[in-house]
């Protein structure tokens, strides 16, 4: 399983396509040619710790799309916090995000050892 810095390291290429109170669609950007796409199993791992996440309350990925639609409880995850968080700010809103998902992923590492 990547490492829970390789999996933010692709937040560089995700944009919000559509963001409502507690739904949210995250859209990949178009890889150039060169760059190849992300592996299917980073994917499937990604959606894994994303529906593990307290507050997440289903996830659905496209992959030919390259988009993620979220919906969330507002009253766990901060509105704010996706838009902070994916654009690296240190915001009160989007520590309370990463926290939650570094809490998730620890949990996940831990089940599969």
């Amino acid at each position: 399983m990547p490492t829970f810095e390789q999996l933010r390291g692709y937040l560089d290429r995700v944009n919000i396509a559509h963001h409502i109170r507690g739904r949210i669609r995250l859209r990949l950007q178009a890889y150039p040619k060169e760059l190849p796409l992300p592996d299917p199993d980073d994917t499937g791992q990604f959606q894994a710790l994303i529906e593990q996440t307290p507050g997440v309350r289903s996830v659905r990925i496209n992959p030919l799309a390259r988009s993620c639609l979220i919906e969330y409880d507002p009253q766990v995850i901060p509105d704010q916090a996706w838009k902070d968080f994916i654009a690296g700010d240190s915001s009160a809103a989007a520590l309370i995000l990463e926290h939650i998902l570094r809490d998730t992923y620890q949990e996940i590492i831990h089940a599969q050892l």
